[in-house]
């Protein structure tokens, strides 16, 4: 039978969220559902809230989840209820053009719920990045349901949904950051921190954080960052070539977006080294550059799209280090609230109080 449960529901553009009581169907053929444990609040979240990625309102926000399976639909047979797992917005097909190429992680057709869950009265509700956990049940795709290890701590572990494997994979998939390299990350929120810790864990000699809040270049600190830059009243490209002998780094990642960190990160790279773009622009977002400084530089740029990950090989992967004490996933957890707190974590959010507030249902 459906499940009636709770969640918090985007009603319309700017509007506060509201804990409202849906509509979960069960699942159908490759569906599963999962009772959600933990779901941090992303910025995405408050992307969909304030109607800058769509306007398909009403959203059922929240994606960064860990839960257990409730029930199974037909034809899913590497689940069964009871089974931990962790949900991910990219659950590649296996047969578009991407996916046969070996290249799944660019999968252009992620696999997504067939079927909308609803408000009491019918009403189809838009799911966040096709997953919609702000919620005591939700409808996902089998292929969106990643198991791990039980042993793993539901407020830190469904991070590794979003932020931290966003971060984590622009240094390690898309930067290719390696053993001795030096390497710059901008701003220093759950992405940026990420960043940063993959970078460590992944051989980097020289990590230097950049934030315009000392106390996040405090907090980066703990995840690994050799150097910190207050780019709030000093040149940091002009700090990030001092320390590295006037060069640049190897690696610049701009996990904020904004056309004057990205033209930061072009120009603190060294010559032939790699700009990796992770931080969400805004649609209006636009960056100009001398085009001989481009090709005169050399080297690359990158976006990263979710840290160009594979969930199904990476999620248990960054689950086993954060088990054997290798990634601190319970520093990215600055509090743990309830369904009706979602409003004030958004509001702790824009003002820069918080890593990631985490919903525990």
């Amino acid at each position: 039978m459906p499940y009636e449960v709770r969640a918090a529901v985007a009603a319309e553009k700017g509007a506060p969220v509201e804990v409202r009581t849906i509509v979960v169907p069960d699942p159908g053929p490759g569906e599963v559902v999962v009772a959600v444990q933990a779901c941090g609040v992303c910025h995405t979240d408050l992307h969909y809230r304030e109607g800058v990625i769509g306007d398909g309102f009403p959203y059922l926000l929240g994606h960064e989840a860990a839960g257990t399976i409730d029930a199974v639909g037909d034809g899913v047979t590497d689940l069964k209820p009871g089974d931990y797992v962790v949900l991910a917005w990219r659950a590649p097909c296996g047969s578009c053009r991407s996916c046969r190429r070996g290249r799944p992680w660019y999968c252009f057709d992620s696999r997504t719920a067939g079927r909308p869950m609803t408000l009491t009265d019918g009403t189809p509700l838009a799911n966040a990045l096709g997953i919609g956990a702000f919620a005591e049940r939700t409808l996902v795709a089998a292929g969106q349901a990643v198991k791990i290890d039980p042993a793993a701590r539901p407020e830190a572990a469904g991070l590794i949904g979003c932020g931290v494997m966003a971060g984590y994979g622009a240094a390690v998939h898309t930067g290719g950051v390696g053993r001795g390299d030096s390497v710059a990350v901008i701003g220093c929120g759950g992405v940026g921190d990420a960043a940063i810790a993959g970078a460590c864990l992944n051989g980097a000699m020289k990590v230097i954080a950049v934030d315009v809040d000392d106390k996040k270049l405090d907090r980066a600190e703990r995840f690994g960052a050799t150097h910190t830059v207050n780019s709030r009243g000093t040149d940091p490209v002009e700090a990030v070539l001092a320390l590295t002998d006037g060069h640049g780094v190897d690696v610049a990642i701009d996990a904020v977006g904004r056309p004057e960190t990205f033209r930061q990160a072009f120009y603190m790279r060294d010559h032939a080294g790699l700009l990796v773009q992770v931080g969400v622009p805004a649609p209006e977002a636009r960056v100009e550059l001398p085009l001989l400084d481009v090709f005169s530089r050399g080297g690359a740029i990158k976006s990263s799209w979710y840290g160009d990950c594979l969930p199904s090989r990476d999620f248990p992967f960054l689950i086993d280090q954060y088990l054997y004490g290798l990634l601190d996933l319970n520093a990215f957890v600055s509090e743990t609230i309830a369904l009706d707190q979602v409003e004030a974590a958004f509001a702790k959010m824009r003002r820069g109080e918080v890593l990631r507030s985490v919903v525990v249902l």
